[in-house]
């Protein structure tokens, strides 16, 4: 991959579109995982005004102690670059209080519960946004918004523009490399901590992401038969995954009413 054209190429495209859009830059939450920290670094070198934020949930020292060492590291180089802290703890706390049932009765709670740290977040973006004059930049790559659907719908799935969301997670990587992102993050194991014990993707997924590549270059060309062995395992995944978030990746679906039921 030709990554400084791609890097450069990003950069011009979140530029041309925020003043198009006549906004002032850009907010991005930032996890301490490659993919927000290359999109935040994208938005740092527009020149625009780029807000950072780090929203802890119950969130690992390791996950909060990446993310300060890249927003810092990116403050020290771009003077428009800000960076906040925003607890989110307390909040979920309450919500969790308030929500919280029998796990045996209701088998899906703790997913329920990950995916309302999500909303809570996207909640926060636009907040900040919104006060600031900012779009919410979004962090998903390739494999995650269009293969499996790995995201929560209007958690981190709901943003306004999607920088790197045609790249696969390899070639993201591959930027963090180019980008000169801290070791920490580039070095990071993908994961989306939302969980309160520790959870890769690659755990919740039960594939790696260089493997989920694969069968998506090659998904709707063939079928589980073309395939053997482990490579056969993943394609089960990926298009189990894939059929199921659907609702995710398509629009909202209208009942059109008849025009003549209107008369």
């Amino acid at each position: 991959m030709q990554t400084q054209k791609v890097i450069d190429h990003i950069v011009a495209w979140l530029k041309d579109y925020a003043e198009k859009s006549r906004v002032n830059g850009y907010v991005i939450g930032v996890s301490g995982g490659v993919d927000s920290g290359v999109v935040s670094t994208l938005a740092a070198m527009t020149g625009l005004k780029t807000l950072l934020i780090e929203m802890p949930i119950r969130q690992k020292e390791d996950q909060v102690n990446r993310a300060w060492e890249h927003m810092n590291d990116l403050k020290s180089k771009f003077p428009n670059v800000e960076t906040i802290s925003v607890n989110l703890t307390p909040a979920f706390e309450e919500l969790y209080k308030t929500f919280d049932v029998h796990d045996d009765l209701y088998p899906n709670e703790k997913l329920a519960f990950a995916n309302t740290r999500s909303r809570l977040r996207m909640l926060t973006l636009y907040y900040y946004g919104q006060i600031n004059g900012l779009l919410v930049c979004g962090t998903g790559n390739k494999v995650e918004d269009f293969g499996i659907g790995f995201y929560t719908k209007y958690g981190d799935g709901g943003v306004d523009i999607s920088p790197i969301a045609d790249l696969y997670k390899t070639e993201v990587y591959k930027l963090a490399t180019a980008l000169d992102l801290v070791k920490s993050i580039q070095e990071a194991i993908p994961t989306d901590g939302l969980w309160d014990a520790e959870r890769t993707d690659e755990d919740q997924i039960g594939a790696t992401y260089p493997e989920l590549e694969k069968i998506q270059k090659e998904y709707g060309t063939k079928t589980t038969d073309d395939y053997e062995g482990r490579d056969k395992e993943v394609f089960q995944i990926f298009d189990r995954m894939h059929k199921a978030a659907q609702h995710k990746m398509n629009p909202i679906p209208v009942c059109d009413i008849p025009e003549e039921w209107r008369i």
